[in-house]
């Protein structure tokens, strides 16, 4: 009896034992999830927009966690290829949330896929920092309190680019439009702006997204409209064929304006100088700008070699620094906890960083900062590899964006 007295007891403290060794793993790693931010870089990995974000997105969010340092929590960097697809965007970003805690939505490029996952992040209470998407929706109609739009949108896109070519007697337009959210977008802001200036818009036309490699028929049209801008709502490989077909076409020659709306600096250097030069473009940020820009470039530029950094790479760096910075001040539980909580704390908290300096986040979502309307350097002009720019004029950051009060956003009490 004794025996199996003896024998019973140590099954039951065996088992007790071996219950309780299993659980400390699991106790550490629950602890150890508790103490780490995940930040999930959704974007185009292999598309036509792969180069103004993809990869390169993903090294400057890491190198704003490196900036950042150790200050007590722990951070991991995810990153998927949405494939300019709302449904596969949404797919991955519930997954992200629901299955592997990430806290976080960063870049997200394309406007639709930009719009589903704003959706996602409002209902599941997460932070979506958008860097690459264009809408300025999603400040106005589609804001939310769980986002912040970094970089740049449509509205400010249309003001500089495209009041720019107005004042130099652009008043009669015809759009090429990419034919879903963001291209329409940009038309409906340009237009907009080339009306209010005493323009016309004499016409339009949309292409296929994703995209086409084709735009000869399209050109016709804007040639036969006899207009003297075509405007390029488009973005990506959309914009640099277009752009290369037109001078084949000899569309320049014949004094019509090709208005590129939305071109970054990877898209002069798949262009060339040859073909680029002359072309003006609206960034906000531009690696060679000035002294803290160029020491950021320095930092990431092993991390995304051959690419460079253009404003949608710098706003990954800049929301991810911004953001660290908003955790370490609240605490990680409770930007864990709430997605708007942690919205808030950002917009309380002044921005600064080497891409963009200070600035602010406004209360519908909006970070503000100048923005600079370039034009391209010819061959002879150029010192190097992408010293591509030349500074035609800024506008200050309380002006490059639509006014608060003007964009219909829900947030923003009259």
């Amino acid at each position: 009896m004794s025996i199996g007295n003896t024998s019973r007891r140590s099954v039951i403290a065996g088992a007790a034992a071996t219950a309780a060794w299993g659980a400390l793993p699991y106790r550490k790693a629950s602890a150890q999830a508790a103490n780490t931010i995940k930040i999930g870089v959704l974007n185009d990995g292999s598309g036509m927009y792969r180069d103004i974000s993809g990869p390169t997105a993903a090294a400057c969010a890491r190198q704003a966690v490196a900036d950042f340092g150790a200050r007590g929590f722990n951070v991991e960097v995810l990153v998927a290829d949405h494939q300019n697809k709302p449904d596969v965007g949404s797919n991955i970003a519930r997954q992200w949330i629901d299955r592997d805690g990430v806290d976080v939505l960063l870049d997200v490029t394309t406007s639709s896929v930009a719009l589903a996952v704003n959706d996602i992040c409002r209902e599941k209470n997460k932070v979506h920092l958008n860097s690459s998407a264009a809408t300025s929706d999603l400040t106005g109609r589609a804001c939310t309190p769980n986002t912040i739009h970094w970089t740049y949108d449509t509205w400010m896109l249309a003001k500089s680019t495209g009041g720019a070519m107005v004042r130099a007697g652009g008043d009669s337009w015809f759009f090429i439009t990419a034919d879903y959210a963001f291209g329409h977008a940009l038309e409906r802001d340009t237009g907009g702006f080339v009306r209010a200036a005493g323009g016309r818009v004499l016409g339009q036309v949309r292409t296929p997204f994703p995209g086409t490699t084709d735009f000869s028929s399209f050109l016709v049209q804007a040639q036969a409209s006899r207009a003297k801008v075509i405007g390029l709502a488009n973005a990506g490989s959309d914009t640099t064929n277009c752009i290369k077909q037109a001078a084949e076409f000899g569309l320049t020659r014949r004094g019509i304006k090709i208005a590129s709306l939305l071109m970054f600096l990877n898209d002069v250097h798949a262009l060339g100088l040859q073909t680029a030069q002359g072309l003006v473009c609206t960034e906000t940020f531009y690696w060679d700008m000035n002294d803290r820009t160029r020491r950021f470039t320095d930092r990431v530029r092993a991390a995304m070699a051959p690419n460079m950094p253009c404003m949608t790479h710098a706003g990954c760096y800049a929301g991810v620094l911004h953001y660290l910075k908003a955790v370490q001040d609240m605490g990680v539980t409770a930007a864990k906890a709430s997605g708007v909580a942690a919205v808030e704390r950002m917009k309380a908290m002044p921005t600064d960083d080497d891409c963009f300096g200070a600035g602010a986040i406004r209360a519908d979502g909006r970070k503000i900062h100048p923005s600079y309307l370039f034009e391209v350097k010819t061959p002879a002009e150029s010192r190097g590899p992408w010293d591509y720019y030349k500074l035609l004029q800024t506008t200050s950051a309380e002006e490059a964006f639509r006014p608060v009060s003007e964009g219909g956003c829900s947030l923003i009490r009259s």
